[in-house]
């Protein structure tokens, strides 16, 4: 006959109430949970940054759009940007109300400060850049002469890539002379019909090309024209299609 001291007591590997056994740190189970907390992270994350883009997509996309493919004035296209960039802003506000439990309204006064937010980035980005993003004074102070929807992609990007600039943007035919090239009567640096510049030159020369690769990407996706220009003047030619 066994005795009963011999019996092995098992009720510290139990959980409360006597059910499945509690996991040990450092298990299977707690690992799992750590990879989905990263998981969650991650995919917040980018929710987060994707929002966040979002608008500045919005505004100069939409703008390309119209101007492009529906043959809307720049000021015109690039005001129905705007309007469409409020709406999406508008539409995060009532979201975040519906989430925080409310009726999905939004204050009087936060749909103004939403209008004035916008417009006041489009006033911005139309008039400033910074000494730091232009190879010379003379592009600084003639960048108002870009089509204001060029101006407005441009200064979204340079906000994100401090080190970005720009090496040309108005020219003349005079400049070709200068250079010992041939007029090219059809560059899209040269002044069009409406006294606009079309196109800039952004600088590619000692940047790693993944970062190259990556303002490609960005204007391909807001819309721009770009070509790559290799050799002795190595940048990447940004251009927005004049109407016809």
């Amino acid at each position: 006959m066994v005795s009963d001291s011999l019996r092995i007591d098992i009720s510290e590997l139990k959980g409360p109430g006597g059910g499945t056994p509690v996991d040990r740190p450092g298990g299977p189970d707690e690992e799992a949970r750590r990879g989905g907390v990263v998981r969650r992270l991650l995919r917040l994350g980018s929710l987060l940054v994707l929002l966040a883009f979002l608008p500045f997509f919005t505004l100069v996309r939409a703008s390309v759009f119209l101007f492009e493919a529906h043959g809307f004035g720049c000021w015109s296209s690039l005001a129905a940007g705007a309007g469409t960039t409020v709406l999406l802003l508008v539409l995060y506000l009532v979201a975040v109300s519906l989430k925080l439990g409310g009726k999905g309204r939004v204050p009087k006064s936060l749909l103004k400060g939403t209008g004035i937010l916008v417009a006041a980035y489009c006033l911005f980005t139309l008039l400033y850049i910074s000494g730091g993003n232009v190879k010379t004074a003379e592009i600084r102070d003639t960048y108002t002469s870009l089509n204001p929807i060029l101006r407005v992609g441009v200064s979204t990007l340079l906000l994100v890539d401090r080190e970005g600039v720009l090496t040309a943007t108005g020219r003349t035919l005079e400049d070709y002379a200068a250079w010992g090239l041939p007029q090219n009567q059809a560059s899209l640096h040269l002044p069009q019909e409406d006294g606009y510049v079309y196109a800039v030159d952004v600088r590619t020369v000692g940047r790693p090309e993944w970062r190259n690769g990556l303002v490609r990407l960005y204007f391909r996706a807001m819309g721009f024209g770009t070509l790559r220009h290799f050799g002795t003047a190595d940048h990447l030619h940004v251009s927005l299609q004049p109407p016809t």
